[in-house]
């Protein structure tokens, strides 16, 4: 029997916004491209079930961690309750939703030893990309616009999301698809 390798824990800001990207990568397979086969592996029938992305831009759907606490944040579960009581685009966004919630606490995990500055930087860079909500529901995205700063004027290169940041669009439509997932689950019994 070979000796179990320890899991890779990234330390730096650089290497938690890459596992975050591979992660993220992983979950927007799952959703978009992956999607016919993700949404079959979301049986109503089975347990509880969590979608995971993983560093290296793979995913599945599987139980969660049976050990407590779990080694890291667990994304939702239960994902496979309301999938056919949901119209698939909603469930979809659902997921979605729930998704970038679960990638910014893990990111949020391995960054707690970051001081300020760090985390700022960290935030900040996860924030210039779309959320798995925009990518999945087809959110677009804006140039912003051009500020001044004494008469001069001054370009941000930066696109934002037309909700202005990360954390916006995953809650957007948190509240109303939560919301509706709770009232199939009732109904449901």
């Amino acid at each position: 029997m070979e000796a179990a390798s320890a899991p890779y824990v990234p330390r730096t800001v650089e290497e938690v916004y890459q596992d975050f990207k591979g992660r993220r990568a992983g979950l927007l397979s799952a959703l978009s491209t992956d999607v016919e086969h993700f949404c079959q592996q979301c049986d109503p029938e089975r347990e509880n079930l969590c979608l995971y992305g993983f560093p290296n831009g793979n995913w599945e759907v599987n139980l969660p961690a049976e050990e407590v606490p779990a080694e890291l944040p667990e994304p939702a579960l239960g994902i496979n309750f309301a999938r056919d009581g949901m119209d698939r685009k909603d469930w979809l966004s659902l997921v979605a939703v729930h998704s970038d919630a679960w990638l910014i606490a893990v990111a949020f995990y391995y960054g707690a030893r970051f001081d300020k500055h760090e985390r700022e930087r960290l935030f900040n860079m996860m924030n210039e990309l779309p959320t798995v909500f925009d990518v999945v529901t087809g959110r677009k995205l804006v140039k912003e616009k051009t500020s001044t700063n004494k008469g001069n004027k001054v370009t941000k290169p930066s696109a934002k999301v037309v909700s202005s940041s990360f954390l916006s669009g995953i809650f957007d439509m948190s509240f109303f698809l939560q919301s509706s997932i709770h009232v199939f689950l009732l109904f449901r019994r």
